[in-house]
């Protein structure tokens, strides 16, 4: 059973995976068990897929895992790909193309507009699913939603299947950039505004520390813990283990274990870079936001 942790229950959006699906059912299950084991509170499952005899067998397999003990609380819902009331079987031509666009459009819209967070993963089925379902995240995303495409090491098709993997498995969710239509628009006029080239590059880097301190408020609001925020906040504040133990009254080994904890989830919010991660690496990231003017310290009153 996966199970959510502290960061997924305190987080006040509700959390939607939207996959698209092919031959394999657990290109959904693991991109889920991923989510859910990485604090993402999903409430609802959408599997956008074609009638297919063997994508309906897929489907059939995923249903399964809501119906067993694995999923409880989360809702699972067939979406087929439709034209009307013709449901599509596979993408042969224009007219299944705009079927499937509309599909997938109708349902980011219809999350969206219900204040859902999207997360859409795009590995499975034909590679035109995952390719429509960028074009209608561009569309519609906002700044929280989120693409992914699953990586596994090893796995190829054909291979005996597992819907769920055991822990320390190889296995990623890695994020698929997303440059929004609403961002582009506003890069484009300033880029034909600005004479001065260096001026354009500037105000691209801005954009991008930008983006960059998004990322890093939702790691800290979506990854951690909140005993984990507390401890991260003291260490981006120059406080030892012995220091943080004294301020939060707990155990110095406690404090060291939930810092090896963060810099596990850490590992994989870089990516899994080369190299350990350690306490430079975490102060490094994170020293600036804990020292922002608009943030407000995690101990004691927390805007996370």
């Amino acid at each position: 059973m996966i199970k959510m942790n502290a960061a997924g229950r305190d987080r006040q959006n509700p959390e939607i995976l939207i996959a698209t699906l092919g031959v394999e059912p657990q290109v959904v299950t693991i991109t889920l068990d991923r989510l859910l084991a990485g604090g993402r509170a999903v409430s609802e499952v959408a599997v956008v897929y074609t009638e297919n005899p063997v994508v309906q067998k897929a489907m059939d397999m995923v249903a399964g895992e809501f119906r067993s003990r694995f999923y409880p609380g989360i809702q699972l819902r067939p979406v087929p790909v439709t034209a009307g009331q013709e449901k599509i079987r596979d993408f042969c031509n224009n007219a299944d193309l705009q079927a499937l666009l509309r599909t997938l459009y109708g349902e980011v819209r219809r999350a969206r507009q219900q204040g859902f967070i999207v997360h859409l993963c795009v590995s499975g089925g034909r590679k035109v699913m995952g390719i429509m379902a960028m074009v209608v995240a561009q569309l519609l995303f906002g700044p929280e939603d989120c693409a992914w495409h699953l990586v596994t090491e090893g796995w190829q098709p054909g291979d005996r299947r597992r819907l769920h993997l055991p822990a320390g498995e190889k296995v990623w969710l890695v994020p698929v950039p997303v440059l929004r239509w609403q961002e582009a628009g506003t890069l484009v006029r300033a880029v034909t505004e600005l004479d001065d080239p260096a001026e354009v590059v500037a105000w691209y880097e801005k954009l991008t520390r930008d983006e960059r301190a998004k990322r890093k408020g939702e790691f800290i609001r979506h990854w951690l813990t909140p005993a984990e925020r507390q401890v991260v906040e003291l260490a981006c504040r120059g406080l030892d283990n012995k220091a943080i133990a004294a301020r939060l009254y707990k155990k110095e080994q406690t404090v060291a274990n939930q810092l090896r904890s963060v810099y596990e989830k850490l590992r994989e919010w870089l990516g899994y870079p080369a190299g350990t991660i350690e306490r430079s690496v975490l102060i490094a990231e994170f020293s600036s936001y804990f020292l922002s003017e608009t943030f407000s310290s995690s101990v004691g009153t927390s805007r996370v």
